[in-house]
């Protein structure tokens, strides 16, 4: 029998004193948090902060030991969990597929559960595999074995978006990724987050991923929340010196204006070339096999640009040369300065730069690890 739509829409979701204990340790303790209809909020916070055990309590994966968990002024506790859970989307860090499933029945599982016939549920499927950016004719019937990392990401968010539920749980959903890709995929995750309009409860331990996604952050240590607001309103106005210590990067990272892009530069792994004879078909094997979705295309030697998996995925019935399709990216010379080079990436929306001296790739300016090699 199908499940009874519980909600249309997310008003609110009004934690009111929850706490939750493990022993004599509590994983939350009286949190009060307030979530607004339609907008992504990030829980953050150190290991152990509570951040995940307050997610997984709005779905009842987890039983809150007291207090009342409110969603449009309905008391989760006096719902049926596994209706509950079927009006939400839930995201992980391991995507959790079936790997005996092919790509349709692991995206078409909860629609068929539902009572969906075949037909409607494989039109659901292909429209959630093209909104993800995965063509349906060349994904829908394979296994999850044959898909790189950020495919099967991509198969686990349309996965939980098979019902169009009005609220998504993301538990650390790129936090398994590389640098590059974790940036790519956020960069599409933002598309998709404006094209669905839905209430997100977004899980992360990145301070980046967090300004980059979140409309407010709600900042958690030692099972308790600390304050939520606004990037900026965490950045000038932060309540303690933890609060400060995640948040404020001009102070942390003061001594960036001394450094030079040479000094943070990575090298340019083999894994992201491509060189520009290689046809957009052959491409897109190559990089799952290498298990990227980007890369950098290079003619003799010469630097023509950048290409995303996304793009040549859409070019593979015409099949043309990677070269001819490669987009122009931001390039910096050894000696210039590294808060320069960020602040112009970041105005411009980029997460990727080459590092030339001259006509020479001496490496990859990678927002994230230049962030990671300075703290």
């Amino acid at each position: 029998m199908p499940t009874k739509i519980l909600f249309e829409r997310i008003d609110s979701i009004e934690l009111q004193g929850v706490s939750k204990k493990y022993g004599s340790r509590f994983a939350v303790e009286s949190l009060d948090l307030t979530i607004e209809g339609g907008e992504l909020l990030i829980l953050i916070g150190p290991s152990g902060s509570g951040k995940t055990t307050t997610l997984r309590m709005i779905n009842r994966m987890i039983e809150p030991d007291s207090g009342s968990i409110l969603i449009n002024g309905q008391n989760v506790m006096h719902l049926d969990p596994v209706r509950l859970r079927r009006n939400m989307g839930y995201v992980i860090q391991n995507i959790g597929l079936f790997p005996h499933m092919t790509i349709e029945e692991n995206v078409g599982l909860v629609p068929k559960l539902e009572g969906w016939d075949q037909n409607r549920t494989t039109e659901r499927v292909r429209y959630l595999l093209d909104f993800v950016s995965l063509p349906p004719d060349r994904f829908i019937n394979r296994y999850p074995r044959q898909l790189s990392g950020g495919q099967q990401q991509r198969v686990g968010l349309a996965r939980a978006l098979a019902m169009d539920p009005p609220l998504l749980l993301m538990d650390e959903p790129f936090g398994a990724l590389d640098p590059i890709l974790r940036k790519q995929l956020q960069k599409e995750f933002l598309e998709i987050k404006k094209e669905i309009g839905r209430t997100i409860v977004f899980v992360t331990h990145d301070i980046e991923e967090a300004f980059r996604l979140g409309d407010r952050i709600a900042v958690m240590d030692n099972a308790r929340l600390l304050q939520v607001g606004a990037p900026e309103d965490l950045i000038f106005e932060p309540v303690n010196e933890l609060v400060a210590d995640i948040v404020d990067t001009a102070r942390k990272f003061k001594h960036m204006d001394t450094l030079n892009v040479k000094d943070l530069m990575t090298p340019l792994d083999t894994k992201y070339i491509l060189e520009g004879d290689l046809d957009a078909c052959h491409a897109v094997e190559v990089m799952k096999d290498r298990n990227t979705e980007t890369c950098i295309v290079l003619d003799n030697g010469k630097l023509i640009g950048k290409l995303e998996m996304v793009n040549l995925l859409k070019c593979e019935e015409k099949n043309p040369l990677v070269r001819d399709i490669a987009k122009p990216m931001k390039v910096f010379a050894l000696r210039d300065s590294v808060a320069t080079a960020l602040s112009e990436m970041k105005r411009s929306g980029e997460y990727m730069a080459m590092v030339m001296n001259g006509d020479t790739i001496c490496g990859m300016l990678v927002s994230d690890e230049v962030l990671l090699k300075l703290i």
